[in-house]
């Protein structure tokens, strides 16, 4: 799985931090095709996801979520050179059968007009409801998620996120995560989880920062995802005392770090992703790590609007 992963995404990290701190059976094609289409979408209602010409909305239409995935496919196989489908390379999209379901949260710059090349960030949002649709979330081909999808409260799957490399920078990051605290405030969101991606898929070369994560960051039993028999990566590589958490750190990635920061934790076991070169962990992150602030301001903000 692929994300805001590279280099050149190094000083996300704080802007994600301050971005949250402060502002299954599967079903037929008929079944798919009788569904309307954005079930599971009500627009966000906080007044303030807009920052000069940009903005954060979730997709509310087919052309929007094309958007989506032809900029997921320009940032995924184009410049991060994983390798697509026959059918994706065709379109020269990415796509599956999740994105007919889920929600798809957009950063649009206005300057750029009102068509899809306006769509220059995007984040995969799948809560248990279209997850339910599908018949699994994502990280199931990955992970038992059992114990996650056990939980009596909301949870949310993050996946599939990538900014158009012109934007890299503070407003967009501020925007996306603002808009995901937002969604996560709406629907009363208890639990985050989804794939990360280290890059590369040489477990051995990956060694200090898989065995740091092992050691430092494992997930509490109740809601650890262990990655399936088949796909398991042993994480714990090194022995404890051969880890230097320092070199570790710097060789994770941007976003995964940003998780750590808010709390996250990391299942057991890696996956090899040989699709997109890389090597994942699912990670964990409790709502509650978003800070008190930041839910009392966007109280305010929801009980202000009318009904």
């Amino acid at each position: 799985m692929a994300g805001l992963n590279g280099p050149a995404d190094r000083a996300w990290v704080d802007m994600t931090i301050r971005a949250l701190s402060d502002s299954m059976a599967y079903i037929t094609t008929d079944q798919l095709s009788a569904i309307p289409r954005f079930p599971m979408t009500d627009q966000l209602i906080q007044p303030d996801l807009r920052m000069g010409n940009l903005e954060v909305r979730l997709a509310d239409s087919d052309v929007e979520v094309d958007a989506a995935q032809a900029l997921r496919y320009r940032v995924f196989y184009t410049e991060m050179a994983a390798r697509p489908t026959p059918e994706m390379a065709a379109v020269r999209r990415d796509f599956d059968r999740f994105d007919e379901l889920c929600d798809h949260l957009l950063v649009i710059d206005h300057n750029r007009g009102p068509g899809p090349d306006a769509v220059i960030g995007t984040y995969r949002l799948i809560r248990r409801a279209a997850a339910a649709l599908a018949g699994s979330f994502y990280s199931s081909d990955e992970y038992d998620i059992t114990r996650l999808a056990a939980c009596p409260a909301e949870v949310l799957e993050l996946g599939r996120s990538c900014v158009d490399a012109a934007y890299r920078n503070r407003p967009t990051m501020q925007l996306l995560w603002r808009g995901i605290a937002a969604y996560v405030f709406q629907y009363d969101i208890a639990l985050m989880f989804g794939c990360a991606s280290l890059p590369g898929t040489d477990s051995a070369a990956l060694a200090l920062p898989l065995s740091y994560l092992y050691y430092n960051h494992l997930a509490p039993p109740d809601l650890r995802p262990v990655a399936l028999p088949h796909r398991f990566t042993d994480m714990a590589i090194l022995e404890p005392g051969a880890v230097d958490a320092r070199a570790a750190l710097a060789m994770l990635p941007p976003l995964i770090k940003g998780y750590l920061r808010l709390g996250g934790v990391i299942g057991d076991g890696a996956v090899i992703d040989p699709q997109f070169n890389t090597t994942d962990v699912c990670i964990v992150v409790k709502t509650d790590q978003v800070t008190d602030k930041y839910y009392r301001h966007y109280e305010r903000r929801r009980d202000a609007v009318p009904v």
